[in-house]
C-alpha cells in the first residue's frame, strides 16, 4: 500500500479512533499506527497522535469499499484493488468493534453521497418542501443504520447460539468452548450497544423533528386562519362598497335640469338588489352578434363538445349590429293595468282556460316550512373553490326539496304561452311568444337560491298535468358524470324537449352555472320548430350577505323546418349598481328569413314581457332605427303565495311537484328518501341519507 500525504487532517468529529497494527511491507511487516474513523466515512491513519494536526499518512473512503475478515484478529479494507488496508487488532473483540463501526460509517457515506446527488439534481428546481425533504433523508439515514445494526445482531446472535450449542455437547475442550462463548457474547453485546446507540439517535431525530413539525403546523394553521379572516374582511368591504354605490345611483326618472347627474336616491339596506314594479323604457338600443349556431336537420338536438357537428347545417356570422328601437306612441297606464290584471287572474288549478272542473284532483298549495338550521357557508365553500359543484357532497342545508328533474319541469309553468303560439299564423309572432316562454322559465329564480338535488343515474320524474294545465312531462337522468338529463313535454298543440347538462364553478364570492344542452319546441300543425340554449346563471354573495341570482348573456332562438331562417336575438343585461336602466332587463329582436326586423321584445325576466311590431325601419344597415307600434304585455309573473319565503320561496306549482303520487315508477324523484326527509324538515336524517347515496355512487 502506498501512503498518501495531506496538509491537514479531517475536520469532522471522529466516530472512532485507536491504535491498530497496519501491514506496511515485507521488511517491516505490521507497524503500529493511530487510526481515526471520521463521520464523513473516511478512515485515516497517522504514525502517532501528534501528527493529526499536520501529517496524514493515508486515507481510504468507505463509500464503495469492501470490508472482509481474514481471521479472528485481522480484517482488510479494499476499494476495488487500487487501495487496501490490512489491519490487525489485539483480539477478536477489538476487531469486531472496528468492523461494526466501519460498516456503519460505510452505510452513512453511501446515504450522504446519494443525498448530495439528489440535492444537486433539485437545486435548479427548489420547492417549498425542501426542508421537509432534508428531514426525510435524515430519517432514512437513521433507518439504514438500524438495518445495518439489525443485520450484525442477527449474525452475531446466530454465532452465539451455535457456540452455546457446542458448549452443551459433551467433550474434553470445555475451556475452549467456554472462551468461544464468551467472545461471541462480547461481540453480541457490542453490536447490541451499537443498536441501542443508533436507536437513541433515531429517537432524538424523531423528537426534534416532531417538535419542529408541530410548530410548522401551528404556523400553517395561523396563516390559514389569517387568510380566511382577510377574505371575509374583503367580502364585507365589498358588500359595504356595493351598498354605498347603490345609494348614489342616479334617479332613473328623466330630468331636464342641468343638475341631473347630481340627483340621488336611497336604496333599502340590503345585501341583494330589490325590485318593485320597475317601469321599462320602451326606447332602447340593442347590440347583438350572430355567432356560430346550428339547426339540426335530423330531428335530434344532441350536441357535441367538438367543432365537428354531423348532419347539421351551420350558420356562421360575426357581424355586429346595433339597433335603436323607438315606440310610435306611449300606451296608457290603464292598458298596462288591464293587461296585467287579466294575466294575473290565471291561477294554477283553475285549468288552462280558466274553467275549473269538479273532477280535478285537489293538490296541495304549499310544503312544510323550512326549519331554521344555522350553518357557516364559508367553512364549507372555502374548500370548494375551483371545483366542479356536482362532485362535492354538499349538506342539504344548501338544497331545496326538489330534484333537478323537477326543477327543470318548472320551466313549463307558463306553458300557456306555447298554447297561444300554436294558434299564431305568423311565424315571427309565434317566435315572439316562444321567446317569452324561454324567459318565463327564469321567473322564479330571483329568490330561489336553494340548490336542487343532483339526480341519480337512472332517476326519472313523471308529471301528468293534462287535466288542469294541459301538458305532461317525462324526465330521466341519463348520465351522472357529467350530469345530464333528458326531458320531454307534450301539450295539446306542441311538443317540447331538451337535453340539459351544465358546468358549474365556485369562484369565491359567486357561483357560476353554464348550461350546455339545447332546448326545442315543435308545433305539428304548422311544422315550425325552434331551438335555443339557456344563458349563464350567477349566484352572488356566496361568502357573506344575502344570496341573489342573476342571468346574463345572449340567447339565439333559431327556426327550423318550415320556420327555417327566422330567428330571435335575446340579450340578458347583467345587473349593475351604476345603471340608469331597469335591472334584470331582457331585450330582443325577432327577424324573418330575409333578415328584416318584425317584432321587438322588451321586459324584465322576473316580472313581465311585452312585444311590439316593427312598423318602419330607417338608418344604416349596421345601425338601423326601428319604429314600433304599441306594446302589449304577453306575459306577467304570477305573485307567489303568502309567506312563501318560509317554504323555500316555492310557487304553487313547485309545491306540487314533489307531492306523493301512486302509480309512479320506483325510480321517480318523489321516492328519494333524502329529498323526502328534507321536505319533512328532518334535515339530520336527510344529510345522512344523502352522504350514503354520494359515497355509494363514488364506490
Amino acid at each position: 500500500m502506498s501512503d498518501g500525504k495531506s496538509g491537514a487532517g479531517d475536520s469532522n468529529e471522529p466516530e472512532m479512533k485507536g491504535w491498530l497494527l497496519k501491514w506496511t511491507n515485507y521488511l517491516k511487516g505490521y507497524q503500529r499506527r493511530w487510526f481515526v474513523l471520521s463521520a464523513g466515512g473516511v478512515l485515516s491513519y497517522y504514525r502517532n497522535q501528534a501528527e493529526m494536526s499536520h501529517t496524514c499518512r493515508g486515507t481510504i473512503s468507505l463509500h464503495g469499499a469492501l470490508i472482509h475478515t481474514v481471521d479472528s484478529c485481522t480484517f482488510v479494507i479494499s476499494n476495488g484493488g487500487t487501495q487496501s488496508f490490512h489491519i490487525k487488532t489485539a483480539n477478536e473483540v477489538e476487531r469486531q468493534s472496528w468492523v461494526t463501526a466501519l460498516e456503519l460509517a460505510k452505510a452513512k457515506a453511501i446515504r450522504a453521497m446519494e443525498s448530495e446527488e439528489d440535492e444537486e439534481t433539485e437545486t435548479a428546481h427548489a420547492v417549498p418542501s425542501e426542508e421537509l425533504n432534508v428531514v426525510l433523508k435524515e430519517i432514512a439515514i437513521r433507518l439504514e443504520n438500524l438495518r445495518t445494526c439489525y443485520d450484525l445482531i442477527t449474525k452475531h446472535g446466530a454465532a452465539l447460539q451455535r457456540a452455546l450449542s457446542d458448549l452443551e455437547t459433551p467433550g474434553d475442550d470445555i475451556a475452549i468452548k467456554t472462551k468461544t462463548v464468551n467472545e461471541r457474547a462480547t461481540l453480541f453485546r457490542i453490536t447490541s450497544n451499537a443498536m441501542i446507540n443508533v436507536c437513541t439517535e433515531y429517537l432524538k431525530t424523531a423528537e426534534n423533528q416532531g417538535q419542529k413539525w408541530s410548530k410548522m403546523l401551528q404556523q400553517e394553521r395561523g396563516h390559514r386562519q389569517r387568510l380566511e379572516e382577510m377574505v371575509e374582511q374583503l367580502a364585507k368591504q365589498q358588500r359595504h362598497l356595493e351598498q354605498q354605490a347603490h345609494r348614489i345611483i342616479p334617479n332613473v326618472a328623466s330630468s331636464t335640469s342641468d343638475d341631473e347627474d347630481n340627483e340621488f336616491y336611497d336604496a333599502q339596506s340590503t345585501t341583494s338588489p330589490t325590485f318593485v314594479s320597475p317601469q321599462i323604457d320602451d326606447s332602447f338600443i340593442l347590440k347583438y352578434q350572430n355567432r356560430s349556431c346550428f339547426i339540426d336537420r335530423t330531428g335530434s338536438s344532441s350536441e357535441t363538445e367538438g367543432d365537428e357537428l354531423n348532419n347539421k347545417s351551420e350558420i356562421n356570422s360575426t357581424e355586429v349590429k346595433q339597433v335603436t328601437v323607438i315606440p310610435e306612441e306611449e300606451k296608457s297606464v290603464s292598458e298596462i293595468v288591464e293587461t296585467m290584471d287579466e294575466t294575473d287572474r290565471v291561477i294554477l288549478g283553475n285549468g288552462r282556460f280558466g274553467k275549473k272542473s269538479s273532477t280535478l284532483r285537489q293538490r296541495r298549495t304549499a310544503v312544510p316550512n323550512k326549519p331554521n338550521y344555522p350553518l357557516n357557508l364559508w367553512s364549507i365553500m372555502k374548500n370548494c373553490i375551483g371545483k366542479e359543484l356536482s362532485k362535492i357532497p354538499m349538506p342539504v342545508n344548501f338544497n331545496e326539496p326538489l330534484s333537478m328533474l323537477q326543477r327543470l319541469t318548472e320551466d313549463y309553468e307558463y306553458a300557456n304561452l306555447l298554447d297561444i303560439a300554436a294558434k299564431c299564423t305568423d311565424p315571427c309572432e309565434q317566435l315572439a311568444y316562444v321567446a317569452a316562454f324561454t324567459i318565463s322559465s327564469y321567473s322564479t329564480t330571483a329568490n330561489r337560491t336553494g340548490k336542487p338535488f343532483n339526480p341519480l343515474l337512472g332517476e326519472t320524474y313523471e308529471c301528468d298535468r293534462t287535466d288542469d294545465l294541459g301538458w305532461r312531462v317525462i324526465a330521466e337522468q341519463v348520465s351522472h358524470h357529467p350530469p345530464m338529463a333528458a326531458i320531454h313535454c307534450e301539450g295539446n298543440e306542441w311538443t317540447c324537449w331538451q337535453e340539459f347538462t351544465m358546468t358549474s364553478k365556485f369562484r369565491g364570492k359567486y357561483l357560476q352555472i353554464t348550461p350546455l344542452g339545447s332546448s326545442n319546441v315543435e308545433f305539428p300543425a304548422s311544422g315550425n320548430k325552434y331551438t335555443w340554449r339557456k344563458v349563464t346563471t350567477t349566484v352572488q354573495n356566496i361568502i357573506v350577505g344575502k344570496l341573489w341570482v342573476d342571468h346574463t348573456g345572449e340567447m339565439e332562438i333559431l327556426g327550423a323546418n318550415k320556420a327555417s331562417g327566422i330567428k330571435c336575438h335575446l340579450t340578458y343585461i347583467p345587473y349593475s349598481y351604476f345603471s340608469r336602466d331597469a335591472q334584470r332587463r331582457v331585450k330582443g329582436l325577432i327577424m324573418n328569413e330575409k333578415n328584416e326586423a318584425k317584432w321587438v321584445l322588451n321586459g324584465i325576466w322576473d316580472n313581465k314581457i311585452e312585444i311590439a311590431p316593427v312598423i318602419s325601419t330607417s338608418g344604416s344597415e349596421n345601425s338601423p332605427v326601428y319604429k314600433t307600434g304599441s306594446y302589449n304585455i304577453i306575459w306577467s309573473r304570477r305573485l307567489p303565495p303568502p309567506n312563501s319565503e318560509k317554504s323555500y320561496n316555492f310557487t304553487v306549482l313547485a309545491s306540487q311537484l314533489n307531492e306523493p303520487e301512486e302509480g309512479v315508477a320506483p325510480t321517480d324523484s318523489r321516492k328519494r328518501p333524502d329529498q323526502r326527509l328534507m321536505e319533512e324538515a328532518k334535515w339530520d336524517l336527510s344529510n345522512k341519507e344523502k352522504v350514503r347515496f354520494f359515497y355509494f355512487l363514488v364506490l
